[in-house]
């Protein structure tokens, strides 16, 4: 594997890891409705990893939306605002995420750790389910930091020119993003 496949491997591994979850819910969900409607039995583990499996692609994709800024209501404020004002709103809003964000993280990974629940046909421990919260939160608290300090350093560059290229590279990107979509 080539260094380019290893560096988009590291970059989107929430996705790649997501999908295969996603692929695994699929298979199952479709697997159960094939034996249940056509040869009149279920298994009655499949709905455990189909719920499980789905936990996962759901925070997973959260996390991976927060990296690409994908989440409309954290990124509609600061996409109306001129240079300065958004570079300072879109610090606010790194540190309220930093502050939420490391909460949950505490707040689940207490959850996680004092979880004894187990499912009822497999007896696997609900702990693996449940730690999808705990690295959610993690890679948001992760994301939130490297995007305050990223937001930090073009704020203390004071070049108009940077910030212009800025927001004349951002709207290209929203173009084209909501050009693919409509596609």
């Amino acid at each position: 594997m080539d260094k380019s496949k290893l560096k988009n491997l590291a970059m989107n591994f929430e996705l790649y890891i997501g999908s295969v979850f996603l692929a695994i819910t699929t298979v199952i969900v479709i697997m159960n409705v094939f034996t249940r409607y056509f040869l009149k039995f279920t298994y009655h583990w499949t709905e455990e990893v189909a719920v499980g499996s789905f936990v996962w692609v759901i925070f997973l994709g959260f996390a991976s939306a927060f990296k690409k800024k994908g989440l409309i209501g954290v990124e509609i404020l600061t996409k109306l605002l001129p240079g300065k004002a958004k570079l300072i709103v879109e610090m606010i809003m790194c540190v309220v995420t930093i502050i939420i964000s490391g909460v949950m993280f505490y707040f689940s990974l207490i959850y996680v750790m004092g979880s004894t629940k187990i499912t009822p046909a497999l007896e696997f421990s609900y702990k693996y389910i449940y730690s999808a919260m705990v690295l959610s939160f993690t890679l948001i608290s992760i994301y939130s930091v490297i995007f305050l300090i990223q937001s930090i350093k073009t704020f203390r560059s004071n070049d108009p020119a940077e910030l212009a290229a800025e927001a004349a590279e951002d709207l290209a990107e929203d173009i084209e993003r909501y050009s693919d979509d409509i596609q």
